[in-house]
């Protein structure tokens, strides 16, 4: 990339042309549409992917649901104390490793993600509404391709802003 100098003035650019702004931008937008859709249940986008992921993966550790669900190991912290205080995840003693807690989702906390599956699939459909099926299976297809490329990225680090 070409420098410029004090005495030549940095190209303008328009925000709207640039992928990591529009990714940022549609990412706000998913997170708005879900809190509109889910707004009785108190429940996080990123508190619904918590839910999934310990119904899929049962008594996973905390390390790994953080990479599961690309967060930070801090920040998947506060989400999961913020389900347990709300019953919704019991931690429980890793038998092989005392200091490692497993989690688990409790009864209130399956209960809660089985009626959030319609509301958050809603929120999803209400973000492509926009698109044509073949444009959302193409968009889906393009979105993946672009994430495996960049798999080996640290993306857990990212500053949250």
């Amino acid at each position: 990339m070409k420098k410029t100098s004090a005495s030549q003035p940095a190209p303008d650019v328009d925000l709207r042309s640039q992928p990591g702004h529009s990714i940022r931008r549609l990412q706000q937008i998913a997170f708005a549409v879900f809190m509109q859709e889910a707004a009785s249940a108190g429940t996080t986008p990123v508190q619904y992917a918590v839910l999934q992921t310990l119904s899929d993966q049962p008594g996973i550790d905390q390390r790994t649901l953080a990479r599961a669900v690309s967060l930070d190991t801090s920040t998947i912290g506060g989400v999961v104390d913020r389900l347990e205080a709300r019953a919704l995840l019991a931690r429980s003693l890793s038998p092989q490793d005392r200091r490692v807690r497993l989690l688990h989702l409790t009864a209130a906390g399956e209960a809660l993600r089985r009626e959030l599956l319609p509301t958050m699939l809603q929120a999803q459909q209400r973000m492509l509404d926009p698109l044509t099926a073949a444009e959302r299976t193409l968009f889906m297809d393009m979105v993946q391709r672009v994430i495996a490329h960049h798999a080996g990225v640290d993306d857990t680090a990212a500053p949250e802003g």
